[in-house]
């Protein structure tokens, strides 16, 4: 297996759909360029920011090469997931024949497996695919959570290389990252709001959305928290604050594509059952987005008149 640095930002990037729902690869190719440009560490296509639910099987593996394709030097991490062990397995080994770089894994949702079956899940993909692949643990959206000693006894097979925690569970985390400190395993936030505490017991980045909107202070903020500069982290988080709730207002990606198209980035629209963010959202979004733009402009102001003073 291929080596996987699992350190830094990874957008959860959106699919965007053109006005027959079909999507829209050159905006797609375009979004992973501007994402690749502002200095993200990876990108992820086809999770749930992706709408992965209403893609067909040969639409996930389109997605994963355009991605692959517009990129120059970022490694591609692809979802892969599904409640079928069959239908992940060869969702994965579809990937990795469309040339991932790793794949990214939800937990089976719905058929709520026990522990054991989710271990056999897990194993079987890693035991058939030669990728880093990444344990995708969000109990809001699949009725089950992967408890630690399970994503522990996961840790110890070479090809699963990380875990995406969105529990919202930071005890639950930390323990993971304790646990496996030993191993040649990553954890990950899977949630924009605790991606500074998560580092804080151990993480090393995080699958994003924020970072879909504002790659560059994400990477800002996880750049200083994992260089121990938490005083700079902690003020780029609170900066970002308010973008987090925002994204969250609705199911996601419904809040994080109604600002992609805000900033210029993407179109808002979804696959049913998917709707757009309801108006009584939009005008606060709008809002959240203006002050960020607006303070990324006075400290590029203070910036080139610092420049100029020399």
């Amino acid at each position: 297996m291929t080596a996987l640095d699992l350190s830094g930002v990874f957008p959860a990037m959106c699919t965007p759909f053109d006005e027959d729902e079909q999507i829209d690869f050159e905006t797609l190719q375009t979004d992973a360029q501007r994402l690749e440009a502002a200095g993200v560490d990876g990108l992820v296509p086809v999770g749930s920011t992706g709408e992965s639910a209403t893609l067909t099987h040969d639409e996930h593996v389109r997605v994963v090469e355009a991605v692959i394709e517009a990129v120059d030097d970022v490694p591609v991490i692809a979802g892969t997931g599904s409640n079928n062990t069959r239908e992940a397995l060869e969702l994965s080994e579809r990937a990795a024949e469309a040339g991932a770089d790793g794949l990214l894994l939800i937990s089976p949702y719905y058929n709520k497996p026990e522990q054991r079956g989710l271990i056999d899940h897990y194993r079987t993909i890693a035991d058939a695919v030669d990728l880093p692949q990444i344990v995708y643990n969000v109990p809001s959206r699949t009725g089950r959570n992967i408890e630690p000693d399970t994503a522990v006894e996961l840790a110890g097979h070479e090809n699963i290389a990380g875990y995406k925690a969105a529990s919202g569970d930071l005890g639950q985390i930390g323990e993971i990252a304790e646990r496996t400190t030993d191993e040649d395993f990553a954890v990950l936030s899977g949630d924009d709001a605790l991606t500074l505490p998560t580092i804080s017991v151990g993480a090393t980045g995080t699958i994003s959305v924020a970072a879909n909107v504002e790659p560059e202070r994400t990477c800002a903020m996880v750049g200083a928290a994992l260089d121990g500069d938490y005083e700079r982290a902690r003020e780029i988080h609170h900066e970002l604050g308010p973008l987090f709730r925002a994204l969250f207002v609705e199911t996601n990606p419904i809040p994080v594509k109604e600002a992609m198209q805000i900033r210029g980035y993407g179109p808002a629209r979804l696959r049913p059952p998917l709707t757009r963010l309801a108006e009584e959202y939009r005008d606060d979004l709008g809002a959240v987005l203006e002050d960020l733009e607006r303070e990324a402009t006075a400290v590029a102001d203070v910036g080139a008149g610092t420049e100029g003073d020399r």
